[in-house]
């Protein structure tokens, strides 16, 4: 049996907002094989997703410029062109996210985000300062799929873990959600997601 939904978590990056860090870096580093090597070896997946956990960006880079010197203006540039790398919202995601709060739904949100960059992200795009609130996991020291930032944010907000469905383009995220209790679909376009939330009895 369909379980009751009340509560509706977005994900950020990739679901509501566009982020590609190739995007300025292939003008900074125009030959592709050197830019996929500096993103496997120096501003790594890794590096970056510790600042998403609170760590600074004045930190992350030191560490970087002291093991790699001569790449240090790359380096800092991960920081400096970050806006570029988020250059659109997904007009059609963004819709859907719009519905169900003017439905007078229960949306909050749950991202893996630096706190600053989160914060020009806000003023950017105004729709992020919609729903009730939001997990930022770089003001909590938590990340996703940890399962306990999906215990902070249920705790935060009140919500009923059987009742939550939380959308997400990353399957380790969805299935952390899952592990800790709360319905999770995985987010690959925004006419999926209307399929999806329908088969929840959410029609948007």
């Amino acid at each position: 049996m369909t379980p009751e939904i009340r509560h509706i978590v977005f994900d950020i990056g990739k679901v509501l907002i566009h982020y590609d860090p190739h995007l300025p870096f292939s003008r900074l580093i125009p030959d592709e094989t050197e830019r996929n090597w500096f993103f496997a070896n120096i501003c790594t997946h890794d590096w970056n997703i510790e600042q998403d956990r609170g760590r600074t960006w004045e930190e992350a880079e030191a560490l970087l410029i002291a093991a790699h010197p001569a790449r240090e203006e790359h380096i800092r540039a991960f920081r400096k062109y970050w806006h570029q790398m988020v250059p659109h919202a997904y007009d059609d995601s963004v819709a859907i996210l719009e519905g169900l709060i003017a439905e007078g739904r229960d949306v909050t949100m749950l991202t893996n985000f630096a706190s600053d960059t989160f914060r020009e992200a806000q003023a950017r795009f105004p729709f992020l300062t919609l729903p009730r609130g939001v997990t930022v996991s770089g003001d909590v020291g938590l990340i996703k799929p940890d399962i306990a930032i999906y215990e902070t944010h249920t705790k935060s907000f009140g919500l009923d873990p059987k009742a939550t469905i939380f959308i997400d383009d990353a399957p380790a995220n969805v299935e952390g959600a899952k592990e800790f209790g709360w319905n999770a679909v995985l987010f690959s376009g925004a006419e999926k997601l209307r399929s999806d939330l329908a088969a929840y009895g959410l029609k948007v």
